[in-house]
């Protein structure tokens, strides 16, 4: 079913498990921008004259409100984007746990930095830049803002959000859940515009950086405005993920693991695991208890507390994917589970295992997004280095193994942001998260990420 088009004038989310209208928003005009933009750097002038604890008290008021709001948020990501909803109650607790974890942690990162010289003293302050542009994805449309404002926010900084357009519903929430959290008129402002208005917010000067999930395409776009006008960009822009299974690996949770790791928001993740490399000699193995598992899935309405895949967020995403899964047939993989697209309302997607995939094929170095999983025999370290690295991307990566040696080894030649070891790649509030190659750049989260939209202050005392 392809969504209708929508006027110049309007928003319009689909609910994906139906294709039915789900709601529709007006675009903000010229006025209305203008109007947002003049909040925001307002709303700075109150939030970088806080303390870093006041602040942090905030934080802490708005994972109580976001924890108050479970239920009716994490419904309205399912509706509006097909999240199964225990993942969308797990969205928003996860959300709530890192406003107090950055809270509780991240004072102590923004201390100022003593540093030894020839001065009387010297050091280095860390302090907001202003009003931060960020341009998120509907994947997860509460965490990816909470992800880069938490620690955004506790260091002085404010936010003008442009969200995906199939969720304006959960834009909407997340600005009314600051102002019950008792934020600054302000802090966090939502905009809905096209892609020729994010142009002229950009090069506004009360924006200060901008910071966005999303395409490889959209990221570069992005980040060539950001530069045009000398301003700050911090990219994320999606991933191949390797997850590398040796065979002296913990079999059973190794493809348990997966499973999890591959199907996690319906396939629509950045950091799920994308290609599955695994040792030749346990290989068909892990192949029959992989397809066996992924077979056992139940996809259907995403508020069925039973189901495990939702549908697809969008029609077009949809198709793409099937494309992308008939390229990879035509160019010689093999189909271990027979899926793809579920005909009837909504738009499903069954879960798909590949084989057999000559070097080059789509499913081997493209980033495909939703239930498609290709099985990669590698014969020895060197050749999965070769099999892991060879993609443009470099977010994250998993290895399994029970060799502390061998696993030393390929977290450091890995080429990604992120590698884990025995256990499934993730974010967390505690440390740094990002990638590099064509995933972006710049971190979100931890000590390293709470300093990216900072103004770096040296201070020297003669």
């Amino acid at each position: 079913m392809n969504a209708p088009a929508r006027p110049q004038s309007l928003f319009r989310s689909l609910n994906p498990a139906t294709g039915e209208l789900f709601g529709s928003y007006t675009v903000h005009d010229d006025a209305a921008v203008e109007s947002a933009l003049a909040r925001s750097f307002s709303a700075w002038q109150t939030v970088r004259g806080m303390s870093v604890e006041q602040r942090a008290q905030l934080l802490r008021a708005l994972a109580d409100r976001l924890e108050a709001h479970v239920e009716d948020y994490a419904r309205l990501m399912s509706l509006e984007m097909g999240k199964p909803i225990n993942e969308a109650r797990g969205e928003i607790k996860k959300c709530a746990s890192t406003c107090r974890t950055t809270a509780d942690l991240g004072p102590a990162w923004l201390e100022p930095l003593t540093v030894k010289s020839p001065a009387r003293a010297s050091r280095v302050r860390y302090e907001g830049l202003g009003p931060i542009l960020g341009i998120m994805p509907w994947n997860f449309p509460f965490w990816q803002v909470i992800r880069f404002f938490a620690p955004a926010f506790l260091a002085g900084n404010t936010a003008v959000i442009k969200h995906a357009e199939n969720v304006p519903g959960c834009a909407e929430a997340l600005e009314e859940v600051f102002r019950e959290a008792g934020m600054p008129d302000g802090t966090l402002v939502n905009l809905r515009v096209d892609h020729g208005t994010v142009a002229r917010i950009i090069a506004d000067d009360r924006i200060r950086s901008v910071t966005v999930t999303g395409s490889v395409r959209a990221g570069r776009i992005v980040a060539s405005l950001a530069g045009s006008v000398g301003k700050k960009a911090v990219l994320e822009l999606g991933g191949s993920d390797p997850f590398i299974v040796f065979a002296d690996a913990d079999f059973d949770k190794a493809v348990k693991t997966a499973i999890a790791a591959r199907l996690n928001n319906s396939g629509q993740s950045c950091v799920c695991a994308k290609r599955f490399l695994v040792e030749q000699s346990i290989a068909p193995r892990f192949t029959e208890a992989f397809v066996e598992g992924m077979r056992k899935m139940r996809y259907g309405d995403p508020l069925d507390e039973n189901n495990n895949l939702g549908p697809l967020a969008r029609e077009d995403l949809r198709s793409g994917l099937q494309a992308q899964l008939d390229r990879s047939v035509a160019g010689g993989a093999k189909v271990a589970l027979k899926g793809g697209t579920v005909e009837g309302r909504g738009y499903f997607f069954a879960p798909t295992i590949l084989t057999d995939l000559p070097d080059g094929n789509v499913a081997a170095v493209e980033e495909l997004f939703g239930p498609v999983a290709p099985i990669l025999p590698f014969a020895d370290e060197a050749d999965a280095l070769r099999i892991a690295n060879g993609t443009e991307f470099g977010l994250a990566a998993a290895v399994w193994t029970s060799d502390d040696e061998r696993a030393l080894l390929m977290e450091a030649a890995i080429e990604a942001g992120a590698v884990f070891i025995n256990d499934m790649v993730r974010s967390d509030a505690h440390i740094s998260f990002g990638g590099i190659k064509a995933s972006g750049y710049g971190r979100e989260l931890g000590q390293i990420g709470i300093h990216e939209f900072t103004n770096a202050k040296t201070v020297w005392i003669g």
